[in-house]
Protein backbone atom coordinates (compact mmCIF):
# COMPACT_ATOMS: atom_id res chain seq x y z
CA UNK A 1 0.00 0.00 0.00
CA UNK A 2 2.87 2.22 1.07
CA UNK A 3 4.98 1.62 -2.15
CA UNK A 4 1.16 2.40 -4.32
CA UNK A 5 1.02 5.82 -2.33
CA UNK A 6 4.96 6.52 -2.86
CA UNK A 7 4.39 5.75 -6.52
CA UNK A 8 1.22 8.09 -7.09
CA UNK A 9 3.00 11.06 -5.20
CA UNK A 10 5.90 10.48 -7.66
CA UNK A 11 3.52 10.64 -10.84
CA UNK A 12 2.06 13.46 -9.44
CA UNK A 13 4.96 15.19 -9.24
CA UNK A 14 6.07 14.03 -12.30
CA UNK A 15 3.12 15.15 -14.09
CA UNK A 16 3.88 18.76 -12.37
CA UNK A 17 7.50 19.06 -12.98
CA UNK A 18 8.35 16.60 -15.63
CA UNK A 19 11.49 16.15 -14.02
CA UNK A 20 13.55 12.95 -15.83
CA UNK A 21 14.87 12.10 -12.22
CA UNK A 22 11.67 11.48 -11.06
CA UNK A 23 10.87 9.14 -14.40
CA UNK A 24 13.80 7.22 -13.48
CA UNK A 25 12.46 6.37 -9.60
CA UNK A 26 9.42 5.30 -11.06
CA UNK A 27 10.86 2.97 -13.88
CA UNK A 28 12.74 1.23 -10.88
CA UNK A 29 9.99 0.80 -8.81
CA UNK A 30 8.42 -0.83 -11.81
CA UNK A 31 10.91 -2.98 -13.27
CA UNK A 32 10.22 -5.57 -11.29
CA UNK A 33 6.40 -5.75 -12.60
CA UNK A 34 8.22 -5.61 -15.86
CA UNK A 35 10.43 -8.76 -15.54
CA UNK A 36 7.34 -10.44 -14.13
CA UNK A 37 5.33 -10.14 -16.72
CA UNK A 38 8.26 -11.19 -19.69
CA UNK A 39 8.74 -14.11 -17.28
CA UNK A 40 5.39 -15.28 -17.74
CA UNK A 41 5.18 -14.73 -21.38
CA UNK A 42 8.93 -16.12 -22.06
CA UNK A 43 7.00 -19.55 -20.36
CA UNK A 44 6.28 -21.22 -23.77
CA UNK A 45 8.83 -19.13 -25.67
CA UNK A 46 10.95 -20.70 -28.29
CA UNK A 47 14.87 -20.32 -27.45
CA UNK A 48 15.01 -17.12 -30.32
CA UNK A 49 12.61 -15.07 -28.61
CA UNK A 50 15.25 -13.40 -25.85
CA UNK A 51 13.68 -13.10 -22.63
CA UNK A 52 15.68 -9.80 -22.37
CA UNK A 53 14.01 -8.34 -25.46
CA UNK A 54 10.70 -9.02 -23.94
CA UNK A 55 12.05 -6.93 -21.09
CA UNK A 56 13.43 -3.96 -23.30
CA UNK A 57 9.63 -4.09 -25.29
CA UNK A 58 8.16 -3.98 -21.52
CA UNK A 59 10.26 -0.55 -20.73
CA UNK A 60 8.97 0.86 -23.75
CA UNK A 61 5.64 0.26 -22.43
CA UNK A 62 6.03 1.16 -18.73
CA UNK A 63 7.26 4.63 -20.47
CA UNK A 64 4.39 5.15 -22.36
CA UNK A 65 2.27 4.50 -19.27
CA UNK A 66 4.04 7.20 -16.96
CA UNK A 67 3.67 9.38 -19.90
CA UNK A 68 0.28 8.76 -20.62
CA UNK A 69 -1.27 8.14 -17.26
CA UNK A 70 -4.41 10.31 -16.13
CA UNK A 71 -4.19 9.81 -11.85
CA UNK A 72 -8.00 11.56 -12.05
CA UNK A 73 -9.35 9.11 -14.19
CA UNK A 74 -8.97 6.83 -10.97
CA UNK A 75 -7.57 3.54 -12.29
CA UNK A 76 -4.59 2.19 -10.47
CA UNK A 77 -1.44 3.23 -12.15
CA UNK A 78 -0.31 -0.68 -11.75
CA UNK A 79 -3.46 -1.92 -13.98
CA UNK A 80 -2.99 1.05 -16.30
CA UNK A 81 1.07 0.07 -17.01
CA UNK A 82 0.30 -3.71 -16.87
CA UNK A 83 -1.66 -3.55 -19.63
CA UNK A 84 0.99 -1.15 -21.42
CA UNK A 85 3.71 -3.33 -20.74
CA UNK A 86 2.15 -6.66 -21.76
CA UNK A 87 0.61 -4.75 -25.10
CA UNK A 88 3.99 -3.64 -25.60
CA UNK A 89 5.94 -7.12 -25.31
CA UNK A 90 2.81 -8.73 -27.49
CA UNK A 91 3.76 -5.77 -30.28
CA UNK A 92 7.27 -7.02 -30.34
CA UNK A 93 6.30 -10.90 -30.49
CA UNK A 94 3.93 -10.11 -33.39
CA UNK A 95 7.15 -8.21 -34.69
CA UNK A 96 8.60 -11.48 -34.68
CA UNK A 97 5.86 -13.18 -36.33
CA UNK A 98 5.37 -15.34 -32.98
CA UNK A 99 2.29 -14.91 -32.59
CA UNK A 100 0.21 -15.19 -36.23
CA UNK A 101 -3.11 -13.46 -36.83
CA UNK A 102 -4.70 -16.65 -37.01
CA UNK A 103 -3.84 -17.48 -33.46
CA UNK A 104 -5.58 -14.72 -31.92
CA UNK A 105 -8.37 -15.38 -34.26
CA UNK A 106 -8.81 -19.01 -33.00
CA UNK A 107 -8.51 -17.71 -29.37
CA UNK A 108 -11.61 -14.90 -29.99
CA UNK A 109 -13.59 -18.02 -31.73
CA UNK A 110 -13.04 -20.41 -28.94
CA UNK A 111 -13.29 -17.77 -26.36
CA UNK A 112 -16.66 -16.92 -27.93
CA UNK A 113 -17.98 -20.65 -28.59
CA UNK A 114 -17.56 -21.31 -24.64
CA UNK A 115 -19.54 -17.93 -23.83
CA UNK A 116 -22.31 -19.04 -26.33
CA UNK A 117 -22.31 -22.81 -25.06
CA UNK A 118 -22.12 -21.47 -21.36
CA UNK A 119 -25.29 -20.34 -21.49
CA UNK A 120 -27.28 -22.41 -23.80
CA UNK A 121 -26.27 -25.63 -21.74
CA UNK A 122 -26.16 -23.74 -18.59
CA UNK A 123 -23.39 -25.85 -16.97
CA UNK A 124 -20.30 -27.22 -18.02
CA UNK A 125 -19.32 -27.49 -21.39
CA UNK A 126 -16.91 -30.52 -22.78
CA UNK A 127 -14.95 -30.85 -25.37
CA UNK A 128 -17.66 -32.48 -27.54
CA UNK A 129 -19.69 -29.84 -27.11
CA UNK A 130 -17.16 -27.42 -28.09
CA UNK A 131 -16.13 -29.78 -31.50
CA UNK A 132 -19.92 -29.67 -32.30
CA UNK A 133 -20.31 -26.23 -32.21
CA UNK A 134 -17.45 -25.36 -34.32
CA UNK A 135 -18.11 -28.22 -36.11
CA UNK A 136 -14.27 -29.65 -35.75
CA UNK A 137 -12.93 -33.22 -34.59
CA UNK A 138 -11.91 -33.50 -31.55
CA UNK A 139 -7.61 -33.37 -32.32
CA UNK A 140 -8.64 -30.11 -34.57
CA UNK A 141 -10.09 -28.90 -31.23
CA UNK A 142 -6.32 -30.21 -29.51
CA UNK A 143 -4.37 -28.85 -32.02
CA UNK A 144 -5.96 -25.72 -31.45
CA UNK A 145 -5.44 -25.60 -27.29
CA UNK A 146 -1.70 -26.38 -28.37
CA UNK A 147 -1.28 -23.66 -30.67
CA UNK A 148 -2.74 -20.94 -28.19
CA UNK A 149 -0.59 -22.53 -25.60
CA UNK A 150 2.53 -21.87 -27.31
CA UNK A 151 1.57 -17.73 -27.87
CA UNK A 152 1.12 -16.87 -24.46
CA UNK A 153 -1.68 -14.59 -25.86
CA UNK A 154 -3.95 -16.65 -23.40
CA UNK A 155 -3.99 -15.31 -19.78
CA UNK A 156 -6.06 -13.67 -17.13
CA UNK A 157 -3.97 -11.74 -14.67
CA UNK A 158 -5.32 -8.24 -16.48
CA UNK A 159 -8.60 -9.74 -14.63
CA UNK A 160 -6.75 -10.13 -11.61
CA UNK A 161 -5.00 -7.18 -11.25
CA UNK A 162 -8.54 -5.40 -11.58
CA UNK A 163 -10.29 -7.46 -9.23
CA UNK A 164 -7.06 -6.33 -6.78
CA UNK A 165 -7.64 -2.88 -6.88
CA UNK A 166 -8.23 -0.85 -4.25
CA UNK A 167 -11.58 1.36 -5.83
CA UNK A 168 -13.28 3.08 -3.20
CA UNK A 169 -16.29 5.08 -6.01
CA UNK A 170 -19.36 3.07 -5.92
CA UNK A 171 -19.69 2.80 -9.48
CA UNK A 172 -16.33 1.28 -9.66
CA UNK A 173 -16.52 -0.85 -6.68
CA UNK A 174 -19.75 -1.97 -7.25
CA UNK A 175 -18.42 -3.63 -11.40
CA UNK A 176 -15.35 -4.88 -9.20
CA UNK A 177 -17.91 -6.47 -6.58
CA UNK A 178 -19.66 -8.06 -9.76
CA UNK A 179 -17.05 -8.72 -11.81
CA UNK A 180 -15.11 -10.66 -8.55
CA UNK A 181 -17.94 -12.89 -8.22
CA UNK A 182 -18.43 -13.62 -11.86
CA UNK A 183 -14.30 -14.76 -11.80
CA UNK A 184 -15.21 -16.88 -8.66
CA UNK A 185 -18.80 -18.83 -9.92
CA UNK A 186 -16.86 -19.61 -13.15
CA UNK A 187 -13.52 -20.58 -11.46
CA UNK A 188 -15.97 -22.89 -9.46
CA UNK A 189 -17.71 -24.40 -12.57
CA UNK A 190 -14.05 -25.54 -13.65
CA UNK A 191 -13.13 -29.06 -14.09
CA UNK A 192 -11.25 -30.24 -11.07
CA UNK A 193 -7.69 -30.21 -12.48
CA UNK A 194 -8.20 -27.40 -14.85
CA UNK A 195 -9.13 -25.17 -11.35
CA UNK A 196 -6.02 -26.87 -9.88
CA UNK A 197 -4.11 -25.41 -13.17
CA UNK A 198 -5.78 -21.79 -12.07
CA UNK A 199 -5.29 -21.79 -8.33
CA UNK A 200 -1.59 -23.13 -8.63
CA UNK A 201 -0.42 -20.62 -11.53
CA UNK A 202 -2.22 -17.59 -10.40
CA UNK A 203 -2.86 -17.49 -6.53
CA UNK A 204 0.16 -19.67 -5.53
CA UNK A 205 2.44 -18.41 -8.20
CA UNK A 206 4.13 -22.06 -9.49
CA UNK A 207 5.54 -21.94 -12.97
CA UNK A 208 3.97 -24.79 -15.53
CA UNK A 209 6.80 -27.17 -14.49
CA UNK A 210 6.43 -26.46 -10.94
CA UNK A 211 2.75 -27.86 -11.55
CA UNK A 212 3.56 -30.74 -13.87
CA UNK A 213 5.70 -31.61 -10.77
CA UNK A 214 2.91 -31.15 -8.40
CA UNK A 215 0.42 -33.23 -10.70
CA UNK A 216 2.60 -35.75 -12.04
CA UNK A 217 2.05 -34.43 -15.96
CA UNK A 218 3.93 -33.26 -19.06
CA UNK A 219 4.50 -29.23 -18.80
CA UNK A 220 2.93 -29.51 -22.03
CA UNK A 221 -0.50 -31.00 -20.18
CA UNK A 222 -0.30 -28.44 -17.71
CA UNK A 223 -0.05 -25.45 -20.77
CA UNK A 224 -3.17 -27.55 -22.61
CA UNK A 225 -5.03 -27.63 -19.51
CA UNK A 226 -4.29 -23.82 -18.60
CA UNK A 227 -5.34 -22.67 -22.10
CA UNK A 228 -8.81 -24.81 -21.64
CA UNK A 229 -9.57 -22.85 -18.33
CA UNK A 230 -8.68 -19.49 -19.31
CA UNK A 231 -10.84 -20.22 -22.70
CA UNK A 232 -13.80 -21.11 -20.32
CA UNK A 233 -12.89 -18.13 -17.47
CA UNK A 234 -12.60 -15.61 -20.27
CA UNK A 235 -15.98 -17.20 -22.13
CA UNK A 236 -18.08 -17.16 -18.93
CA UNK A 237 -16.90 -13.27 -18.28
CA UNK A 238 -17.63 -12.10 -22.06
CA UNK A 239 -19.65 -9.16 -21.22
CA UNK A 240 -16.90 -7.59 -19.46
CA UNK A 241 -14.96 -7.45 -22.69
CA UNK A 242 -12.47 -4.32 -21.63
CA UNK A 243 -10.62 -6.46 -19.34
CA UNK A 244 -9.55 -9.26 -22.25
CA UNK A 245 -7.72 -7.24 -25.11
CA UNK A 246 -5.00 -8.63 -26.13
Amino acid sequence: MQEAVRAENLLLEYRKKGDSTIKEKIIKMYIPLVKHIAARLAINLPPFVDYDDLVSAGIIGLLQAIDRFDIEKGVKFETFAYKRIKGAMLDELRRLNWIPQKALEKAKILQQAYSELEQELEGKVSDEDICRKLNITIDELQRTYRELAATSVVSLEEVLAVVAEEDERPEHYVEKEELKKLLGDAIDRLPSKEKLVVALYYYEGLNLKEISMVLNISPARVSQLHTKAIMRLRGSLSRKRAYFRN
